[in-house]
């Protein structure tokens, strides 16, 4: 077991940040870790990764105790907090090579020179940190984190700041990475879960609301059932709010609506009577399945 969790707690004066929570994780498992501001990700993430004591309870990480021997548990994880401290008037080299020498790595040019590659550093790699966009600092952030090939990454939303381009790189790395190591990522982009992650873990005011793959998330917490539809013509807000069968509806975009109910076929039925009715056309109308976003807000709000 890569990753073992049990009654893990956190309590600042008279507030649980982190209240009893257990989960274990395997080798080769990318697990997400969601939650709304202030459920308790971060401090959980630090209490893995040793950098925060926990106030009851007990983390494992590769067969060593995070309280017992932390030094053992550091040399075996890589972590890129959500802060991301860096030095910036470290050149990235520099900064990296500062890192090998911590970690006392064999053939460090080597490794330096390898992992530049590997996290798209190339043509930055030259520049101080301070230099760089927040989209390259992050790549830093997160080229330190692998520098001594850990067996396990706790990465704390590991794509901010990165462009649509970055994140999909960055995005296909973590999936590469996640086949031989255990990854536990925190994100508030459920897409980027949904691209990456095998399972999920939503927690919530400190405790574990959830914990299931994807998939399975997505079916056992459906509350309701999603139709979208898209129309040939334009179609006002105030026409969709007359439905008296939709719960809620949003715009995907141009004449496109997801429409969120607890009766699907009679919405299907209304829509099809309001199109008669006004001389609509639809173009498209299909039943969907919830989102992971949907999920987390049925489980968090």
């Amino acid at each position: 077991m890569s990753i073992f969790v049990s009654s893990l707690t956190k309590i600042y004066g008279t507030q649980k940040a982190v209240d009893s929570i257990s989960f274990e994780m395997k080798k080769g498992e990318i697990v997400g870790f969601l939650g709304p501001n202030g459920a308790g990700k971060s401090t959980t993430m630090k209490m893995i990764t040793g950098y925060l004591p926990p106030t009851e309870g007990t983390a494992i990480v590769c067969g060593y105790d995070v309280q017992q021997v932390p030094m053992e548990v550091r040399k075996r994880v890589g972590y890129l907090p959500e802060a991301n401290p860096l030095y910036y008037d470290m050149y990235v080299r520099e900064y990296l090579g500062f890192n090998a020498n911590i970690h006392k790595l064999q053939n460090a040019s080597a490794r330096i020179e390898d992992i530049i590659s590997l996290t798209g550093l190339g043509k930055e790699a030259h520049k101080k940190i301070g230099a760089l966009s927040k989209g390259y600092k992050q790549r830093v952030g997160l080229a330190q984190a692998m520098l001594h090939n850990p067996e396990v990454l706790i990465l704390d939303e590991p794509t901010s700041g990165l462009d649509p381009n970055q994140i999909i790189e960055i995005r296909e790395l973590i999936k590469r990475i996640g086949k031989e190591k255990t990854v536990l990522l925190s994100t508030h982009i459920m897409q980027e879960v949904q691209a990456m992650c095998n399972r999920a873990i939503i927690i919530n005011t400190g405790r574990i609301v959830a914990d299931d793959s994807i998939d399975k998330l997505q079916q056992n917490y459906t509350t309701q059932g999603v139709l979208t539809v898209s129309f040939e013509g334009t179609v006002s807000e105030l026409l969709l709010k007359s439905l008296k069968n939709a719960d809620r509806f949003e715009s995907i975009d141009h004449n496109r609506w997801r429409l969120y109910t607890q009766k699907t076929e009679e919405l299907r039925k209304e829509l099809m009577q309001m199109a008669l009715n006004n001389d609509l056309n639809i173009s498209s109308l299909q039943s969907d399945s919830q989102t992971l976003e949907d999920v987390f807000r049925v489980l968090t709000k």
